[in-house]
């Protein structure tokens, strides 16, 4: 198999093609044009009005020559308005149209990424980078062509100079390249600025967004003040990286107002001498003063180029999501025929140089329902999601009937392979919209068999609207969220079903009837459920065994239960006594529901088989009464 190197390679190669996709270059390039045509005619401005002028003062305008040229000006005046309300209109466009590509782009990326891969970044840290530094790089194409078109004007104000006066033009280029080391200063610095602010953002957000989930806890606690101070830490650290960005901006602004005056006033004298001379006429002295003035605007453009390097450092945090690795899927499709029979061979996941999981040559049987057992940390999680195609090992391979996950089409493996998990996913439409959505199509009628079958069709009936009752407005309980979430999974069930803490929330009777109907009402497949009471592991065909990342054992709950240490991971914080009675309670739950005084002997007889011989589980097999699954 692969490793996750050349893995994330290809996926990155095949997801980076989704990142080049842009809203193309045509509203950045309305932008520049109107800007352009409005610096063309800024620069046009100054010549015409001077010639007006002189003309106006030679004869008075008595041959007509001068109110053509006044009209010429008029109509300068009023095509630079119109081409001002352009760009401002285009800019506008600009900015959302990139904006909402960026966020798309990036909340793509960040869905379909490898889920281990994408925890790094906190909740808080992705809002800030699809809200505040997603608007930030939105704006930057349009900037860039506005800083391209300010360019215009003091390099055609320059040449318009030169044709005008050569020596006016010599006066002013020569104090060009001061201005220039104050826009190239203020680039550089102003980089990293931007971006130890923007991260400071993203650190205040992420803890805010913990202390709203942790609220009640908060509360009860009476530690309101403590977390105020924690959340609000970086704030004295973000003021002063606010201030020594303004202190950038300013120090440019100052000195190149200080430049532009400067140049303005030695323009000004050289044309003055030029005028005495008799080398210039009146008009064309205004005419300088003017070029002069906008030559040496380019000091100007330090604005401009502040949001050019904000939002390229803006758009860097933003993709940074767009590029999370995502899985490679390949075109194979399962077996028409196959149970789910699901092997692990030679697994091994390693995080940060430790190893999470290691697993050799375990096989679930097509049709079992299998517990994984494990203390907290001991890699039950990690099983989970490299046995579902979650996440893939460093090493080894996961095959489902005889077909390697990595092999698999996307379409098939998501059909195929099903997850519960603790909390589900939040929807914005009706809980009918939420158990229908997935992989499958799902009538109504499946929609509330699914719902029956995960204890769910009472409290949804007693809604207000009932099915049709929004999800998020809905007044549910976490195990009632939970419970829903659990019908969108039976809805959706492939020959693969891995539930994920996905009980965690119910009580052990409501829990037993979930674990009926999942045996009976839901469509017949393998389960792998991450188990925490020995119940659960009691009513499965066998257990995974999971201690220190290592696959300890795969064998019948009764039989492990001899063992001390598989024990303890039940009684880690209870008593020995009380595990061995919430075991019984569970096995009694089960014969009371109607499996027969013989229930539990298949856990037993039928799960050691099937570890053996590697045969599914007949469940047609008369079982014994005595629960042998939790005598210790």
């Amino acid at each position: 198999m692969p490793t996750s190197g050349s893995r994330t390679r290809r996926a990155g190669r095949a997801h980076g093609g989704a990142d080049t996709a842009t809203p193309g270059r045509t509203p950045e390039a309305l932008v520049l044009l109107c800007s352009v045509g409005s610096a063309a005619v800024t620069v046009a401005q100054p010549y015409v009005l001077g010639r007006t002028l002189d003309l106006l003062l030679r004869d008075g305008g008595a041959d007509g020559a001068a109110g053509r040229w006044l009209l010429l000006s008029a109509a300068l005046l009023v095509g630079e308005l119109l081409l001002d309300t352009l760009t401002s209109l285009f800019t506008g466009r600009c900015n959302a149209t990139w904006t909402a590509s960026l966020r798309s782009r990036a909340l793509d990326g960040l869905l379909r990424a490898v889920p281990d891969r994408a925890r790094p970044f906190a909740p808080g840290d992705v809002g800030t980078r699809l809200t505040l530094n997603a608007a930030d790089a939105g704006g930057a194409p349009a900037a860039r062509a506005a800083l391209a078109a300010s360019l215009v004007t003091p390099v055609g104000a320059l040449a318009a100079l030169a044709v005008v006066d050569l020596w006016v033009a010599a006066c002013v280029l020569a104090g060009l390249p001061a201005l220039a080391l104050v826009l190239r200063a203020f680039a550089r610095d102003t980089g990293a600025s931007v971006a130890d602010y923007q991260k400071t953002q993203s650190e205040i957000a992420s803890r805010l967004l913990e202390a709203m989930e942790g609220t009640a806890t908060i509360t009860a606690a009476g530690t309101g003040a403590r977390e105020r101070a924690r959340v609000l830490a970086p704030l004295d650290r973000l003021a002063a990286q606010g201030r020594h960005m303004w202190v950038l901006h300013g120090r440019a602004l100052a000195r190149s107002g200080v430049l532009v005056p400067l140049l303005t006033l030695a323009a000004t004298a050289v044309g003055g001498l030029r005028l005495a001379s008799g080398a210039l006429s009146v008009g064309e002295l205004l005419a300088v003063i003017r070029y002069a003035q906008l030559t040496a605007g380019i000091g100007g453009a330090a604005s401009l180029l502040g949001a050019v390097v904000r939002g390229r450092e803006a758009r860097n945090r933003v993709l940074a999501l767009a590029r999370v690795p995502a899985l490679a899927h390949g075109t194979r499709r399962l077996p028409p025929a196959g149970r789910g029979t699901l092997e692990l061979r030679g697994v091994r996941v390693v995080r940060d140089g430790r190893q999470v999981l290691r697993a050799d040559g375990v096989r679930v049987p097509g049709g079992a329902t299998v517990a994984v057992v494990g203390r907290s940390g001991a890699g039950k999680s990690v099983l989970a999601a490299v046995a579902g195609r979650l996440l893939d090992p460093d090493e080894g391979q996961v095959l489902l009937d005889g077909v390697r996950l990595d092999r698999l089409s996307r379409d098939a493996l998501r059909t195929e392979v099903g997850y519960a998990f603790e909390r589900p996913a939040p929807v914005t439409g009706t809980i009918a919209e939420m158990v229908a959505g997935g992989p499958r199509r799902v009538s109504p009628e499946e929609v509330r068999e699914a719902c029956r079958a995960a204890g769910a069709d009472g409290f949804v009936r007693r809604l207000p609207d009932g099915y049709d009752t929004p999800f998020p407005a809905a007044p549910l309980s976490g195990g009632e969220r939970q419970r829903l979430g659990l019908a969108r999974a039976f809805a959706h069930a492939g020959r693969l079903l891995i539930l994920d803490d996905a009980t965690s929330g119910l009580d052990t009777a409501t829990e037993h009837e979930v674990d009926r109907a999942l045996r009976r009402s839901v469509r017949p497949g393998t389960r792998l459920v991450v188990a925490h009471r020995p119940s659960v592991a009691a009513r499965a065909d066998l257990v995974i065994w999971l201690a220190e990342g290592e696959v300890r054992a795969v064998a019948p709950h009764h039989e492990l239960w001899e063992r001390a240490a598989y024990r303890a991971v039940f009684a880690a914080d209870a008593s020995e006594d009380e595990a061995k009675a919430e075991a019984a309670a569970g096995t009694g739950a089960e014969a009371e529901a109607g499996t027969g005084a013989e229930a539990e002997a298949e856990v037993g007889t039928g799960g050691k088989a099937e570890a053996k011989t590697g045969e599914a589980p007949d469940r047609s097999a008369t079982r014994r009464s005595a629960p042998e699954g939790v005598r210790p």
